[in-house]
């Protein structure tokens, strides 16, 4: 992994991880308390987020996940190194 990335590149898959993490905890949270609708309004939003962030990730820098979970540009652009996990 030699390929020089800006530093948009990491605050912006920083900021994917961290809303992620948030969706991860309200999911926890939810499966015991189902009927918490602010816990829902606020999964629902961090999921919005969280979406909005990736497709902005992947219009800049490529996909971050495979198999048909994100699109490619021209030409397929998954064999481009670092993979957001080697980051």
């Amino acid at each position: 992994m030699n390929k020089n990335l800006p530093p948009e590149f990491y605050s912006l898959l920083e900021e994917i991880q961290a809303i992620d993490f948030v969706i991860v905890e309200l999911n926890l949270y939810l499966d015991t308390h189902p009927q918490d609708l602010e816990a829902i309004k606020q999964f629902n939003e961090m999921t919005l987020k969280s979406m909005e962030l990736k497709h902005s990730f992947e219009q800049q820098f490529g996909p971050l996940m495979n198999f048909g979970r994100s699109f490619s540009g021209y030409p397929w652009s998954w064999n481009e190194t670092p993979w957001p996990w080697q980051v």
